[in-house]
């Protein structure tokens, strides 16, 4: 079998290059986020919230079940996330600082789709109002974000995720 040494050069930098993007931008605060499993680059990627916040940040003005009124919520979206860390999946399963834990099929994380929110109205979200992390829906944006099972997937005070196929 004959090598291609232009191949191998092209996987190199194909591999190189989704280990830089994983490892750009990581932690060097407390860690609120960690994403591991089918991933690009390192084990896990940690993020604190500077490292949230460099991804890029969204706003969300919805209202929810759980809260009266609109509020304004701002966060990385999910499909940035995954892009960032690489992801490869079809399922994230987000788990909660309780252990809590529910199955976010990818295919959710569209330019228009949920966000990892870190604050609402501006300001952080605490434990006892669900934070530091929330994953938000835009709800009022469409009935088709108003269902049992799009609510199921809004996990609070989210710790972690693992991207599995």
């Amino acid at each position: 079998m004959r090598v291609n040494p232009f191949q191998i050069a092209a996987r190199l930098a194909v591999v190189s290059f989704c280990l830089a993007i994983a490892s750009a931008v990581q932690a060097q605060g407390p860690v609120l986020l960690t994403v591991s499993g089918d991933i690009a680059g390192p084990d896990a990627a940690q993020f604190d919230l500077e490292a949230l916040r460099a991804l890029g940040e969204s706003d969300i003005e919805t209202e929810t079940i759980w809260t009266d009124g609109a509020h304004r919520y701002t966060g990385v979206r999910l499909s940035d996330l995954l892009d960032h860390v690489g992801a490869t999946g079809s399922q994230i399963t987000a788990t909660a600082i309780n252990d809590y834990s529910v199955t976010i099929p990818v295919s959710d994380a569209t330019a228009d789709g949920p966000i990892i929110a870190y604050e609402m109205d501006g300001a952080a979200m605490s434990r006892r109002d669900k934070g530091p992390l929330w994953v938000i829906y835009p709800f009022s944006s469409s009935s088709d974000y108003r269902t049992e099972v799009i609510y199921s997937r809004s996990i609070w005070q989210l710790d972690r995720m693992t991207i599995t196929e």
